[in-house]
């Protein structure tokens, strides 16, 4: 009898191979790290989490070729993995583990790949308050069921996440519930933006096509725990006479062109929330990392 995995209804991977998918990418994450080298942990990390690592080791080799000066180790324990039950590729799950950093956050990853014979990467990235990881619905075998992207039981499909969020960002609305990511982040921005001598114009888009697919699980309550990316832009220019302020170091390895009178940084995010049945979208963490800057 030939199965075919494209197919066949199947757990994303054992329970034994997911805590040695989540060692072996914190092994390469923490050599990385270490060394401020992108190409020990290239292949354990994919989609908005590869985007915003690369960025984040590029600068600090520029600033610190011999390697990370304060350095310390990534330490997850108490790793809980939810396995969703599927048909098709990608094959993907949820670890969720406490860290040695990031205080008593919890860290979720999403691990996923293509086919039996890839290497499991992380996609995506997010530390959220231990009270706000929701409880998952789960067969009597404790396999999780995926939500797919164009679900429409949940009050945002989740395919719909991303480019809801971007717009979001610029209109504001009520889809989503006030928090430091939502409403909090479109009243810092308004404020950046008022600056005498400085105008600073955000663009934001979503991603959703291939590594950046929304990824979702089923809660126990009938909703959503749904993984997403977006990117940002930000524009500085500043007035006649006057100068776009001295960005870190960090920025300046990330940037090409002369800083004159503009500087346009561009940035990926990657959000996680909470997607009811009905009502607002709660967006529970995010992590977000310059990738790239160019100087007008």
């Amino acid at each position: 009898m030939v199965v075919h995995g494209e197919r066949e209804v199947l757990p994303a991977t054992t329970r034994a191979e997911a805590a040695k998918a989540l060692q072996q990418f914190t092994t390469a994450y923490n050599k990385a790290d270490e060394a401020y080298d992108s190409s020990l942990d290239a292949e354990h990390t994919t989609g908005a989490l590869a985007d915003i690592d690369k960025a984040r080791l590029t600068a600090g080799k520029a600033n610190n070729p011999d390697g990370n000066p304060s350095h310390a180790p990534l330490k997850l324990t108490d790793a809980r993995f939810t396995i969703p039950k599927k048909a098709g590729w990608p094959r993907w799950f949820l670890a969720d583990a406490a860290g040695n950093k990031g205080g008593d956050a919890r860290w979720l990853l999403v691990f996923t790949r293509n086919g039996l014979d890839e290497t499991w990467e992380v996609a995506y990235l997010t530390l959220v308050a231990p009270d706000d990881v929701p409880e998952f619905k789960t067969d009597q075998d404790g396999w999780a069921e995926a939500v797919p992207a164009n679900a429409t039981d949940v009050a945002v499909p989740p395919g719909e996440l991303s480019q809801g969020y971007a717009t979001y960002l610029k209109d504001g609305g009520d889809a989503f519930a006030v928090g430091p990511h939502t409403s909090a982040w479109r009243a810092l921005r308004k404020k950046k933006s008022e600056r005498p001598g400085l105008v600073t114009q955000y663009i934001d888009e979503p991603m959703t096509n291939g590594d950046y697919q929304p990824l979702a699980l089923r809660t126990k309550d009938g909703g959503a725990l749904v993984f997403f990316t977006t990117r940002h832009f930000e524009k500085q220019t500043a007035a006649a006479g006057a100068s776009v302020p001295t960005p870190n170091k960090d920025v300046l390895a990330l940037t090409t062109g002369e800083i004159r009178q503009s500087l346009t940084m561009q940035f990926v995010s990657n959000e996680v929330a909470l997607d009811p049945a009905e009502g607002e979208v709660e967006i529970l963490g995010r992590i977000q990392g310059l990738t790239s800057a160019k100087g007008e």
